[in-house]
């Protein structure tokens, strides 16, 4: 049975790697060759978009998934026709567009910041007046890990971000004043089971998850998070594995954004769950039952981002798991990660703090 994934970069690798214990084939389509994915399985190379290169993917494929956000729906939408696409593609046009996403949890009655579409420097302008300072101006479409957004503390910010993002479809959107981050992780297959795993807690620095700790022990905080993640699954009849990102204030939740794939912050579950999120994406699109979602003990997931630390240092850690995706080190990128596991919550949360500063300090470089 084989797999066809738009995308194969490492979240494509830890599909495959997820899938071939149970006996499951891919075949990858992306612009490059040199990607993580492609050192695992067969791949097409060639623009997302080119017909030919999606029918072979179709044809060869029980399934057609993907690994990341950006890839056209257009493209997808006109081989849906022959094969099955999941996640459904009504889920990836939202999550592609700020303002769908925002619209919908607000459809949805889920709490998300205030906002407004800008299309022109007299509407930013408005929009700074209406919703207040400080705020941010997003691209709706393309951004990812901090890109494609400008803070505004000051109104002498506003033609300066306006300055950097025109030419772009905008939102203006509320600051919010958070305490920490969180996501929500589910499956839903396509016999309509659904499994969600325990919430994450998220560090990000510049845009990028640096730190992901999980179980995060916030019963109310969870249990809000599972209701709004089952309505998007509802919703959108979902297929597949769904993520949703939430700023937390004073223990009440607010919509970031919501992801309709395997997630960074899920990273962890390949250790430390009893099925991976990465094999519960597969079991789910292909209508096969749901793996236990329990974690294992309390993990914690850094990435290893612009220069891959030593690595005889880091394994010199004998419980320390390392993933290095094979990528040319480049500022801001993500070479890899590692996952620690402890028996409690406050000894992982020691565990993790010494990593992510040793990693930080550079110490761990020897």
């Amino acid at each position: 049975m084989t797999i066809g994934i738009v995308g194969a970069g490492q979240l494509g690798r830890m599909l495959a790697l997820a899938g071939y214990p149970l006996g499951f084939d891919f075949l990858f389509l992306d612009r490059d060759r040199d990607t993580p994915a492609a050192r695992l399985a067969p791949i097409l190379t060639g623009a997302f978009t080119d017909s030919a290169l999606l029918d072979e993917l179709a044809a060869r494929s029980e399934v057609v998934t993907f690994d990341w956000e950006n890839v056209s729906v257009e493209a997808l939408a006109r081989i849906e026709r022959g094969t099955r696409i999941a996640p459904p593609l009504a889920a990836l046009q939202t999550a592609q567009d700020r303002l769908l996403e925002k619209q919908l949890f607000a459809q949805l009655r889920i709490p998300t910041n205030r906002n407004t579409p800008v299309d022109s420097l007299p509407e930013l302008t408005a929009a700074v007046q209406s919703l207040g300072l400080p705020g941010v101006l997003k691209a709706r479409r393309l951004g990812y890990d901090g890109k494609g957004q400008v803070v505004l503390r000051t109104a002498a910010d506003i033609e300066t971000a306006w300055a950097q993002l025109q030419g772009s479809a905008l939102l203006y959107e509320e600051f919010v004043p958070f305490d920490y981050e969180v996501s929500i992780i589910g499956a839903r297959s396509s016999t309509g089971e659904t499994a969600i795993y325990p919430l994450n807690r998220n560090l990000h620095r510049d845009g990028i998850l640096r730190m992901t700790r999980a179980p995060w022990h916030a019963p109310s905080v969870e249990a809000a998070a599972r209701r709004h993640l089952r309505r998007l699954l509802a919703h959108f009849n979902y297929v597949g594995v769904l993520t949703v990102e939430f700023f937390v204030r004073r223990g009440k939740l607010c919509a970031n954004e919501m992801a309709p794939r395997v997630h960074n912050s899920g990273h962890w579950t390949i250790e430390g769950a009893v099925t991976s999120q990465f094999e519960n994406h597969l079991r789910a699109i292909l209508g096969l039952p749901l793996g236990d979602t329990t974690a294992l003990g309390h993990s914690a997931m850094v990435n290893l981002i612009g220069e891959m630390p030593d690595k005889a240092v880091l394994l010199a850690d004998k419980s320390l798991f390392l993933h290095d995706y094979g990528k040319v080190a480049r500022p801001g990128r993500k070479l890899g990660h590692c996952t620690v596991m402890e028996s409690t919550a406050r000894r992982r949360d020691l565990r993790a703090a010494s990593l992510l500063k040793r990693i930080d300090s550079r110490k761990i470089r020897g």
